[in-house]
């Protein structure tokens, strides 16, 4: 999946696992063309629609996508995180999307910079929802697992390991321990609201110079994905039906993270407007794909055999 036709269509979508049997985008997979099975999960499948030369620098890509600034310099996310504890340690149940006002991160990260700077590295809020480490350049970085490798498990199975690790994780305690009885969090039990009570380390590295894709545009609300296709070069819009109707051969719409009900309720009518003017190919998160192809509504006997 590496090297995209700029045709057809691309739809990437949730794992199929989380389709029913009588989800309607299933109908159109019993008439498709299957056909091998290309990346799955969240990083992986964007590493198949775009080309860095050193991995997947989420940080650098992100913050240069919502500040512009991040030249040369070393990145790593520290989004914001809710952990559970439990018997067993601590689940991480939530990085980023966890409903935050810009005031309540600032008023949050504002206990937390001296920690950084103590380290020799600076806290950027660049979002409510995505905040930076702007490194030193001769900082090197363990492996950090990304939130789609954690989400649900115990926080503890996914820290930078050995010693290179371990100033990460006196980091980490540090950062858990000022948030714990932070009045932002206060305030936000109170509206049932789940607290920030840690942060997520992952996608570190440098701003790629160069990010190539096959892709002739995306229609996403993925800041990852649009930071992507700025970088390449190629043209992105909002998802909308006005824009997805319109989507035209070589481009990418982006639904993997929305529910299959949304799907069903609101975008397949417009997939399958699109389904009789041009060919789609419809990738999944967990790997699947298939070919549509505007000729396979003929197939009638593939329906009828179901």
């Amino acid at each position: 999946m590496t090297n995209l036709s700029p045709c057809p269509l691309e739809c990437w979508l949730p794992d199929l696992r989380r389709f029913g049997p009588v989800h309607p985008l299933r109908a159109l997979l019993q008439r498709a063309d299957r056909l091998e099975d290309g990346a799955s999960g969240y990083l992986d499948g964007l590493a198949a629609y775009f080309q860095c030369r050193d991995g997947m620098p989420a940080a650098a890509l992100t913050r240069e996508h919502l500040a512009g600034d991040a030249g040369d310099a070393s990145w790593l996310n520290a989004d914001p995180a809710w952990v559970q504890p439990d018997l067993g340690g601590a689940r991480l149940l939530a990085c980023g999307q966890l409903q935050l006002h810009m005031d309540e991160a600032l008023a949050l990260a504002e206990p937390l910079k001296p920690v950084f700077d103590d380290a020799g590295i600076t806290l950027e809020i660049s979002s409510p929802d995505r905040w930076h480490l702007r490194l030193p350049s001769s900082m090197s970085l363990p492996d950090f697992a990304a939130p789609e490798q954690a989400l649900g498990e115990d926080l503890y199975e996914h820290l930078p390991r050995g010693q290179e690790g371990r100033r990460w994780r006196i980091l980490l305690n540090e950062v858990q321990v000022l948030l714990h009885q932070h009045p932002v969090n206060a305030a936000r039990r109170a509206r049932g609201l789940p607290p920030v009570n840690s942060v997520w380390l992952w996608g570190g590295g440098a701003l790629p110079l160069q990010v190539t894709t096959a892709l002739a545009g995306v229609i996403s609300e993925d800041l990852l994905l649009l930071a992507l296709a700025n970088r390449a070069g190629i043209k992105v819009q909002p998802r909308s039906a006005h824009t997805v109707s319109g989507a035209q051969a070589g481009w990418l719409i982006d639904l993997q993270d929305l529910g299959v009900d949304d799907i069903a309720i609101t975008w397949w009518p417009l997939l399958q407007m699109q389904c009789k003017r041009q060919s789609l190919r419809c990738s999944f998160a967990s790997g699947e794909r298939w070919l549509y192809r505007s000729w396979h509504r003929l197939r009638f006997w593939r329906w009828v055999a179901t």
